[in-house]
C-alpha cells in the first residue's frame, strides 16, 4: 500500500524538533510538528482496522478487511455452529442456527470495525492516540429459511391440550391427567433465537408459544372420581324386573359407563342403556320374559272351541327403563343400591276366561292347499305360518298379510325360492309364500268376511282353484280383509312338507258360504321364449283366460246374496333356458 504525504509549504523551515522550545510551537514550528504527526499517523495506519480492535475476543487490529474476515471465520465459526437448547411449553429441543438461517455476517462485521481513511489531518493524527476496542458481530437472519425450519420444529415440540378425563376398565376407575397445550409462534420465535445466538448463550431459551388451557381441570377430575366414579365401582347393583331379580357388578357396569364434559367442563356420567340391555348379564336373567303377549291356544272339540289355560302377558323391559333404574343407584351404598326396573306389560287378547265372550266358539272356515315338496317351500311356508298362527282380528279391524308376516328376507327367516316375476318363474327371496296367501284367501272367502286388498297370480297355476287364489309382493301387493262378522276371529295356521292349512275360528254370520266358478272366456294361447338369464326357470305353456267366481251367502237354507270375484290370467309362455354363448360364437346350423 502506497501512502501519499502532502508537501509542506516551500517557505517552511525544518529545524530539529528537539531544539525548539515549547513556546516556539506557537509560531511556524507548529506546522512542522503537526506534519510529523500526520506522517506518523499515516505510517501507523498501514492496515484497514484500528489497532486493538477485537470481535468476541478475536484481535483483528491492523488487519486488512480480507485478513480480518478470514480470521473471524476461523475463530468464530465453531462457536457459531453450536446448537441452541430451546423449550416450547414444557417440551425441550435443540436448534441448529444454520438450519434456521441465523449466521454471523463477517463482512459487515469487519466493515463496522474498519476505520475510515481520508486526508483529514485530524482523523489521521487521532489514530495515534486511540484503540479500536471490542466490536459486536453482525448477525444475518434468513427469514424464509427461519420460518420453514421453525414450522418443522413446531411439529415435534407443539403439544395439544389434553382435557382431564375419567374412564372405567375391568371394574376400576382410570384417571387422565390434564395438561396445557402449546403451539410455537414461529414468527415471534426468530427474535429470541437471534438474541441467544448473538449472546452465545448456553442457557435454555424459552420460545414464545400460544398456550391453551384444558377445559376439564385436574380439580374437576378429582371431584368426578370422588363424587361418582369411585361410588359407582364400589359394589354391584341389585335389580328387579317383572319379578326377576339379577345383579350387575362393577365390571359389567364399567363397560357401559362414561363421563363426558358439559359446556362448562364439568364431567357428567352417561350410561349406554342400549348396550347394557343387550349384555348377557341382563338378557340371560330376563330370557323368560317375552316382549310379545301369548294368546291362549284354541282347539276344536266336538265342533266347539276350547281355550287352553296357557295365555301369558307380554313383558317389555326397555333400554330407557333400565338406564333410568340403574344410574341413580350408582352413587348409593349398601341396601340402597337396589331398585326396580319399570316393565311395560301387555295383556293377551285371548285367554281361557274371555274366549267365549269374544265370540270364539266355532270353526268359521278351513282350507288346505297341497304342493310339491321342495326345501325352499318347506322353509318359507313354515316361517309364514309361524308368524300368522294365533293372529286375533277384533271386530271391524283389518288384517294384513304383509304387516303380519313382514318382508321376506333372510333376516326374517326366509330363503330364496321360485316365484312369478314379470310373467315368468324367477328365483327370489320368499318363493313359495303365495301358497300361504292362497290358503288364507280361501279361508277368508269361506268365512264370509270382507276382502280389502288382494290380487291373483299373473298366470294360472294348476294346483290352485282358478279365480280363487292370491299372491303377495312386499311393498306393492298385500292381502287384506276386514272382520265384518261382528265377533272376534282367531286364525290357526299349520303346515307340513306338502301342505298348508288355515282355519278361522269365531262365530259364523252365515250358515254357509258356497263358491260357483264360471266358464273360461277370452282364451289366449301361449308363446315360446328362450332365456339366457342366469336366474331362468323352465316353464311349461298354459293358455290365458278370464274367469268369474261367485261367492254365495246362504242363511236358513236360502241364498242371501252373491259377490263376484273376476280374474284375468295372461298366457303362461313356454320358457326354454339356455346357457349364454361366448361373445362372437355363432349358433350351430342344422
Amino acid at each position: 500500500m502506497r501512502l501519499r504525504v502532502p508537501p509542506f509549504p516551500r517557505n517552511a523551515s525544518a529545524p530539529r524538533i528537539a531544539a525548539i522550545p515549547p513556546l516556539a510551537l506557537a509560531g511556524g514550528a507548529l506546522t512542522v510538528g503537526v506534519g510529523g504527526l500526520y506522517v506518523a499517523g499515516l505510517l501507523l495506519a498501514g492496515g484497514d482496522i484500528d489497532a486493538g480492535t477485537s470481535v468476541r475476543g478475536v484481535d483483528i487490529g491492523g488487519l486488512s478487511r480480507a485478513e480480518a474476515i478470514r480470521k473471524l471465520e476461523d475463530r468464530l465459526d465453531p462457536a457459531a455452529s453450536r446448537e441452541l437448547t430451546v423449550t416450547v411449553g414444557d417440551r425441550k429441543g435443540t436448534v441448529d442456527p444454520k438450519q434456521v438461517g441465523i449466521t454471523f455476517d463477517y463482512a459487515k462485521t469487519v466493515d463496522h470495525a474498519a476505520r475510515t481513511h481520508d486526508a483529514d489531518p485530524f482523523t489521521v493524527i487521532g489514530g495515534l492516540f486511540r484503540s479500536g476496542g471490542a466490536v459486536e458481530p453482525v448477525v444475518r437472519v434468513d427469514e424464509d429459511k427461519a420460518h420453514s425450519a421453525l414450522t418443522k420444529l413446531a411439529k415435534s415440540l407443539d403439544r395439544k391440550v389434553r382435557d382431564g378425563a375419567v374412564t372405567f376398565a375391568d371394574g376400576l376407575v382410570r384417571q387422565v391427567t390434564p395438561h396445557n397445550g402449546y403451539a410455537l409462534d414461529t414468527d415471534a420465535a426468530v427474535a429470541p433465537l437471534r438474541t441467544a445466538f448473538l449472546n452465545g448463550e448456553a442457557d435454555v431459551t424459552a420460545l414464545p408459544a400460544r398456550e391453551t388451557k384444558p377445559k376439564v381441570t385436574a380439580a374437576e377430575v378429582r371431584r368426578a372420581v370422588r363424587e361418582f366414579a369411585q361410588p359407582a365401582m364400589s359394589a354391584p347393583v341389585m335389580l328387579t324386573a317383572a319379578g326377576e331379580r339379577f345383579s350387575l357388578g362393577p365390571v359389567v357396569l364399567g363397560e357401559y359407563l362414561t363421563m363426558r364434559p358439559d359446556k362448562d367442563g364439568k364431567l357428567t356420567p352417561h350410561l349406554d342403556a342400549k348396550g347394557l340391555r343387550a349384555a348377557p348379564a341382563v338378557t340371560e336373567p330376563l330370557a323368560d320374559l317375552s316382549a310379545r303377549p301369548r294368546n291362549a291356544t284354541l282347539s276344536l272339540e266336538g265342533g266347539r272351541v276350547v281355550a287352553a289355560d296357557d295365555a301369558r302377558a307380554g313383558v317389555l323391559v326397555t333400554d330407557k327403563a333400565l338406564g333410568k333404574a340403574v344410574l341413580p343407584l350408582l352413587t348409593k351404598s349398601g341396601s340402597a343400591r337396589a331398585g326396580e326396573v319399570a316393565a311395560r306389560v301387555t295383556q293377551p287378547q285371548v285367554t281361557a276366561e274371555n274366549a267365549e265372550r269374544l265370540g270364539l266358539t266355532e270353526e268359521m272356515s278351513s282350507f288346505t292347499v297341497n304342493f310339491e315338496p321342495a326345501p325352499y317351500r318347506t322353509r318359507n311356508i313354515g316361517r309364514a305360518v309361524e308368524l300368522i298362527n294365533g293372529s286375533v282380528v277384533l271386530p271391524d279391524n283389518t288384517w294384513s298379510f304383509n304387516r303380519t308376516v313382514g318382508e321376506r328376507t333372510e333376516a326374517n327367516g326366509f330363503t330364496e325360492g321360485v316365484m312369478i316375476l314379470n310373467d315368468e318363474f324367477r328365483k327370489a327371496p320368499g318363493g313359495g309364500v303365495s301358497a300361504v296367501a292362497t290358503t288364507m284367501f280361501n279361508a277368508m272367502f269361506f268365512a264370509g268376511v270382507k276382502p280389502v286388498e288382494y290380487g291373483a297370480h299373473s298366470f294360472y297355476i294348476e294346483r290352485y282353484p282358478e279365480g280363487r287364489e292370491a299372491t303377495v309382493a312386499w311393498g306393492s301387493l298385500d292381502l287384506k280383509f276386514r272382520n265384518d262378522s261382528g265377533r272376534a276371529i282367531y286364525i290357526q295356521a299349520e303346515s307340513t312338507d306338502t301342505s298348508v292349512t288355515v282355519t278361522f275360528l269365531g262365530t259364523k254370520k252365515y250358515d254357509e258360504i258356497e263358491s260357483v266358478t264360471g266358464e273360461r272366456t277370452n282364451v289366449k294361447e301361449p308363446e315360446k321364449k328362450v332365456s339366457t338369464d342366469k336366474k331362468c326357470v323352465p316353464q311349461t305353456p298354459l293358455e290365458g283366460f278370464d274367469v268369474t267366481v261367485q261367492r254365495v251367502f246362504v242363511q236358513d237354507g236360502e241364498e242371501v246374496k252373491r259377490e263376484p270375484f273376476r280374474t284375468h290370467y295372461t298366457p303362461r309362455d313356454e320358457i326354454v333356458c339356455e346357457t349364454p354363448r361366448p361373445s362372437g360364437e355363432r349358433p350351430a346350423t342344422r
